[in-house]
């Protein structure tokens, strides 16, 4: 296997397991106040004594991640990119123009901020047609479609803001600067849950109140996520909006947009099958969806939690790849790995602790309530089922291996939507859940697939594009 030494003007890569929790424990605070929003927002709505507004929220929401998550290449990329850029920086010379020097860095930015603006007007122009077919093709039933319809109608004005945070996450996280993602996930959360207890209880605007509460905080967090990105870089505000023409040549672009391209189709896959996941709970009647709305939520709070790790993976691994230091690369990969699966075991620990709360809070429902205490255990696993999926999303992330990405999501959507039928087929509820859980374990399973085989040949450079 070729070997690699890097240019004495580098320090060394910090991978001491005290690096990796520095670099993951603000990312998983910051990434918890995601989620926390979302919790808050179905406890609301579970304790308006209606399960059809339940059930339209879980719709809504499912709608959403099938549109905006199918955009999240805009933090991936920028996060790989930017990673790789900031393993790069440290080679140049130090006399060098500071200007120039960060342009690089700031470019990657930029091209993620135009990129988010156009996809999100594009969204918004399309907002009537997207809800009426998006809760027609998720089996809405009537009333629980009207409760999602009045929520969207409100919250599609933020898709653009929503987006725009996407890149931003990315960027910060590539660069290790985690501590400004949790400044700026923190506000959106604290500012939304006040907006929205305000709107629902001083207002009365019930499930549109929540609603309007997610879309001002998500404006505001775009703007506190601008004045840190200027203060990261210590640039004036004029020279930060400049555009360098060096940094949006045919090529570079081209090089963004494959790398765009791989990963949308993998993460359309990925919200594909949660949708198709959430259309099962609807066949299965508002009683059911609404019961999963509120179980999900613990696959959602533990995959942001454990995405804390999977930012550590892709950072250390995106600036291993950038110097090409293959031996720290795989020592980079068995310790996220080792802290990965600590954490999602301590997670499903607290899971089996406080689940009774959790789930006396969310609903004020008797069914809804009975149904989701039937089936907490699988929930209670998640964590543990789901950790490897998110630790190699990691690590493929930092290596921009976007070709290796966008395979293994068509291997698994090959696998995934036939085997998940016949699960609900043969086991209704029971098989929903069974296929949330394959759809996590085949992730892990292939991806693994193809690291390990990179790893028997010393063939890494065939998984990081030149």
């Amino acid at each position: 296997m070729p070997t690699t030494t890097s240019p004495k003007a580098m320090p060394p890569i910090d991978t001491r397991y005290r690096r990796i929790v520095a670099i993951a424990v603000p990312v998983l605070l910051a990434n918890l106040a995601m989620p926390l929003q979302s919790v808050i927002d179905t406890a609301i709505v579970g304790n308006m004594n209606d399960a059809a507004k339940l059930a339209g929220m879980g719709l809504a929401i499912q709608l959403l991640s099938l549109l905006l998550v199918s955009f999240n290449f805009l933090q991936y990329a920028s996060s790989g990119l930017s990673a790789q850029a900031l393993g790069q920086l440290a080679d140049r010379n130090d006399s060098a123009n500071l200007q120039h020097k960060l342009s690089p860095l700031l470019s990657i930015l930029q091209r993620a901020l135009l990129l988010a603006i156009i996809i999100g007007l594009l969204l918004l122009l399309a907002k009537p047609w997207l809800i009426d077919f998006g809760l027609q093709a998720l089996s809405a039933n009537p009333d629980s479609g009207a409760a999602a319809k009045v929520y969207l109608d409100v919250r599609f004005w933020g898709v653009v803001a929503e987006l725009m945070n996407f890149a931003f996450i990315g960027w910060f996280a590539g660069q290790g600067k985690t501590r400004y993602m949790l400044y700026q996930q923190g506000f959106i959360a604290v500012f939304n849950i006040i907006l929205t207890l305000f709107f629902v209880y001083g207002m009365q605007l019930g499930i549109a109140g929540v609603a309007l509460g997610t879309t001002i905080a998500f404006w505001s967090g775009v703007v506190l996520a601008l004045w840190l990105s200027r203060r990261n870089l210590q640039l004036s505000w004029s020279i930060f909006f400049q555009v360098n023409p060096q940094h949006f040549t045919k090529e570079k672009m081209l090089r963004l947009f494959s790398l765009n391209k791989d990963i949308f189709i993998r993460t359309l896959i990925l919200t594909l099958s949660f949708a198709w996941i959430t259309r099962l709970s609807a066949q299965s009647g508002d009683l059911v969806l609404a019961a999963n709305a509120i179980l999900l939520q613990v696959l959602s709070i533990s995959a942001f939690a454990l995405d804390g790790v999977a930012v550590s993976a892709e950072t250390l691994s995106g600036q291993a790849a950038g110097r090409r230091d293959w031996v720290r690369f795989r020592l980079i990969v068995k310790r996220t790995g080792v802290v990965s699966y600590t954490l999602a075991l301590l997670l499903s620990s607290i899971w089996w602790l406080v689940m009774p709360i959790y789930l006396d809070l969310m609903t004020n429902i008797e069914t809804v309530f009975t149904l989701t205490n039937s089936y907490q255990g699988y929930a209670i696993l998640l964590p543990l089922v789901g950790v490897g999926a998110y630790w190699l999303d990691g690590i493929f992330f930092g290596l921009t291996a976007g070709h290796i990405i966008r395979n293994a999501a068509l291997i698994l959507a090959i696998i995934f939507f036939p085997l998940s039928w016949l699960l609900y087929q043969q086991w209704d509820m029971t098989g929903i859940w069974l296929s949330v859980w394959s759809l996590l374990l085949l992730r892990m399973l292939i991806l693994s697939g193809f690291l390990y085989h990179a790893h028997r040949t010393g063939s890494y450079e065939e998984l990081q594009p030149i």
